[in-house]
């Protein structure tokens, strides 16, 4: 059993746990065996000065007979040649993990709906799993955020909608805070031999098998401070109140689904909701080669919204990640997701990303993202009131990465600018398109493996 110490080190991040053993020499190995590598993958992608690389690529994941490094947010795959971003801590017979970050931002939103407010992010996520005989392997997740100490009301980010600060009105132009608990979850996984495998999911919350990784998760999204105005149209179900997947999977492909709670979390952030099963998704993975990884999935939301509990939604998403290592402490990764949410009542609405993140040399992070969505919330009365308005976004980002000492942690320092293009009709609340917000910011996150 892991020691109650190792458990409050993995829930709270107790500042012991930035002298824990890196992954590249982590605690007794042979408790996790090795896997094969992903179809194709070659030495190429695994260079020596990735630290702990080699090892975390050839680690069992939680969920099947492959790298853990495969494994994101929830059930969701990624490249295998993912980076993968933590902190290994000894644990006797369990392999345990941290990940975690916290973000200090300047925010400023321009033009007559804009504001300025300067806030944290925060997560903290521990992993552990254990082998259960010959073939099992038992799996256990938790993620917290203090996200809600920023308030109700979250963060000023225009033209992004969904959910509610109060529980009467919604959040226009602002993105709501995360729930202190993100993920408690637990999961079995049984090895069929031949690289296949069976595994079960639950959590309350966790995450369903609908939409690509998380954006928090994503390797290509993560060192943006700013959410994608199409989280609801792709991942706004990374916190959900009641959640069973059941899965296949072999050395390239795997299809899962899942019963689910469809409403989203409530305005009242520090608290567990009752679980309610009410929703249904299925997705399926194809990781055809180590740098790529396609997904497909649909689901039906039942009552998602708060304020519009007659209203059900579903969603279809396809998407595509790139990663590629490329030697020297560098990556590069990048992903393209299409969603749709049939409203039912209501519209059919559209939107896309494209998000890409080079690290160069361990220490320069440049990224970028372009959006384009199809929004009805942007009014609550008058001539506009559900309208369906097209929104396309551009954002541009650097970052100044560098390790704290002898710690385990890195500190990042940069900045992101954003420009809009939207229709006329909406420019008397808006003001002109072009450039009109920018982030400010300073994180530090527990070590990674391009450090």
């Amino acid at each position: 059993m892991i020691r109650k110490a190792t458990l409050f080190a993995l829930l709270s991040g107790a500042p012991s746990l930035l002298h824990a053993q890196s992954a590249h020499d982590m605690h007794d190995m042979a408790t996790m065996p090795p896997v094969a590598p992903a179809a194709n993958a070659s030495m190429d992608a695994m260079p020596h000065d990735m630290v702990g690389m080699d090892h975390a690529m050839a680690m069992r994941g939680l969920l099947g007979q492959y790298g853990m490094t495969r494994e994101a947010s929830g059930t969701s795959w990624q490249p295998e040649s993912s980076p993968m971003m933590g902190v290994m801590v000894p644990a006797g017979d369990w392999m345990a993990m941290v990940q975690g970050s916290a973000t200090l931002v300047t925010d400023h939103q321009g033009g007559p709906r804009g504001s300025d407010k300067t806030f944290s992010q925060s997560m903290l996520m521990g992993m552990a799993s254990h082998p259960i005989g010959d073939r099992g392997t038992l799996g256990l997740r938790a993620m917290v955020s203090l996200d809600a100490l920023m308030g109700r009301r979250g963060y000023p980010l225009l033209f992004a909608t969904g959910e509610t600060a109060n529980g009467r009105e919604e959040l226009v132009d602002r993105q709501h805070p995360h729930d202190l608990f993100m993920e408690l979850a637990a999961s079995y996984a049984h090895d069929l031999g031949n690289g296949r495998g069976l595994y079960l999911y639950a959590g309350l919350p966790g995450e369903p098998a609908l939409g690509p990784p998380a954006f928090m998760h994503r390797i290509s999204g993560m060192d943006d401070p700013e959410a994608p105005i199409t989280h609801h149209w792709f991942d706004s179900t990374h916190i959900t109140f009641g959640v069973v997947t059941a899965g296949f999977s072999t050395a390239t492909w795997k299809i899962e689904g899942s019963a689910f709670k469809g409403r989203e979390p409530d305005q009242r952030r520090w608290d567990l909701e009752s679980p309610k099963l009410d929703s249904w998704s299925v997705r399926a993975f194809w990781n055809p080669t180590a740098n790529v990884s396609f997904q497909v999935s649909t689901g039906y939301l039942h009552s998602p919204e708060q304020l519009h509990p007659d209203q059900n939604e579903q969603r279809t998403t396809a998407s595509v990640s790139y990663n590629r290592l490329l030697g020297n402490g560098s990556n590069w990764a990048s992903t393209i997701a299409w969603a749709r949410k049939d409203e039912r009542p209501g519209p059919a609405l559209t939107g896309w990303l494209a998000e890409t993140s080079l690290r160069l040399r361990r220490r320069h992070i440049l990224f970028a993202r372009a959006e384009h969505v199809q929004e009805a919330e942007l009014f609550d009365s008058g001539p506009l009131h559900h309208d369906v308005i097209p929104v396309s976004k551009l954002s541009t980002g650097y970052a100044y990465e560098l390790p704290v000492g002898k710690a385990p942690v890195r500190l990042a320092l940069g900045g992101v600018a954003s420009a809009y293009a939207y229709p006329d009709r909406i420019k008397p609340a808006y003001g002109r398109a072009g450039v009109k917000s920018f982030m400010l910011f300073a994180r530090l996150r527990l070590a990674d493996a391009i450090g």
